[in-house]
């Protein structure tokens, strides 16, 4: 008699649980990175490289499935197959009536592309697995120049702290009321807020528009505005997006959706989700005010927010809403349907979103092979990605608009305070 094989099943994060129920051919929910070599990508290697890579995230071989409850991962016997590039970026990867990987690795010309639908990670748990694949082509691709030593690379971590889901480890929600949180944390900030309008893409095309720059000569020039990087592009950001909308919004405050990544605040070394979120922004009023203002802001929104007190009552608001028995026993269908509305309502207090992953390390004698890296996603709304390699900071920004003003606006900041840019668009 044929012994049956056993299947594994493993319960979505508390992060991950938004993605299935909200996700759409308008918003599939997908991001890529991408690596562009100085060389044509070998696709033979490639594969084989993945093949390697996956003995390390046996985790990306789960697929998404239904329950009566609760969406859950389930282990699979399937292999990614490497193709060459035909998709638009970030096209659907997640289909409810297929039985389906949750990524794809794909390749054109000289660049390396890795698609994830964000239920099964999130950036940070992405890039580990994109170094990891890139380190392995790289070795096989040029074996001949590492023949005397390899360069070493180290895991991150074993394979059970990557499957770790941390929210569980840390936030248990077990002392909230359930009836306060239907309060809005960020409900100061969402009254009114400035919301983009345009022209959509055909077939929901997302518009990537990428710029390139010295990481060094932007970091500099952050510097002089006494701001981090990141306080520096976003707020860069939501001045280009005041400066390019209607005068009849000009008194509505620009806020910026931005994701934390909590493995800077926690201990964990999980390739699944674990990031949360936080609204920063702008009040404008009837004057307009300068650069250095809007900076001043930013700065004093992110000090507020990235403390150890507000991530873990947002977390923990977010954990007793999932641990709450009535939201267990209620049926998929409706808690799709609740997600759903609940992520419009959201999207209400949002003008456009920032996400930076920052920079990328490997070993040092990969730098002749590998130009740079980039990120970018899906997009319901303008949407900049930012991250680093060596001397090469990508900044990307997605759109679902035709329109290019705010993208135009903010490179012309940069390269009228010095920077050079390279620039280049999808579409």
């Amino acid at each position: 008699m044929r012994q049956r094989k056993s299947v594994e099943w493993t319960r979505l994060d508390n992060a991950s649980k938004i993605f299935p129920a909200t996700c759409s051919n308008k918003d599939t929910k997908v991001f890529r990175l991408a690596c562009e070599l100085y060389n044509a990508v070998d696709p033979e290697m490639l594969q084989e490289a993945l093949n390697i890579t996956m003995d390390y995230f046996p985790f990306y071989k789960s697929v998404l499935r239904k329950g009566v409850f609760w969406y859950y991962f389930q282990t699979s016997d399937l292999h990614p197959v490497v193709e060459r590039e035909s998709d638009p970026v970030c096209a659907p990867i997640y289909l409810d009536d297929r039985k389906n990987l949750l990524f794809r690795v794909s390749y054109y010309h000289n660049r390396i592309n890795l698609e994830i639908f964000h239920a099964l990670s999130d950036g940070t748990g992405a890039l580990w697995f994109m170094r990891t694949l890139v380190y392995h082509y790289i070795r096989l691709r040029h074996k001949e120049a590492f023949a005397d030593q390899i360069p070493e690379f180290k895991p991150n971590a074993s394979i059970s702290e990557k499957m770790d889901d941390s929210f569980g480890r840390y936030f248990e929600g077990r002392d909230l009321d359930i009836l306060k949180l239907m309060d809005n944390p960020n409900k100061a900030k969402t009254a009114r807020t400035y919301r983009i309008r345009g022209t959509r893409l055909d077939e929901n095309k997302v518009k990537v528009i990428e710029g390139s720059m010295s990481a060094k000569a932007a970091l500099e020039l952050a510097h002089e505005y006494n701001a981090t990087l990141t306080v520096f592009i976003a707020a860069l950001f939501i001045y280009a997006l005041h400066k390019e909308r209607p005068v009849r919004t000009k008194n509505d405050p620009v806020v910026l959706s931005v994701p934390i990544n909590l493995r800077n605040f926690f201990q964990s070394e999980t390739t699944r989700n674990f990031f949360s979120t936080m609204n920063i922004g702008y009040p404008f009023g009837q004057e307009s005010p300068d650069f250095q203002d809007v900076i001043r802001g930013v700065s004093e929104d992110f000090r507020k927010e990235l403390t150890a007190e507000s991530l873990n009552q947002r977390l923990n608001q977010l954990m007793s809403i999932e641990k709450n028995l009535l939201t267990r026993i209620i049926p998929l269908p409706f808690k799709d349907y609740s997600l759903r509305l609940a992520s419009k309502i959201a999207d209400r207090g949002i003008t456009a979103a920032i996400t930076n992953i920052g920079q990328i390390l490997l070993p040092e004698e990969f730098k002749r092979y590998i130009r740079q890296f980039s990120l970018c996603s899906s997009a319901r709304m303008p949407h900049i990605s930012i991250c680093s390699y060596n001397d090469r900071l990508a900044v990307s920004f997605s759109s679902p608009f035709r329109e290019t003003e705010i993208q135009r606006t903010f490179f012309e900041f940069l390269s009228e305070n010095g920077i050079d840019i390279e620039i280049t668009c999808n579409l």
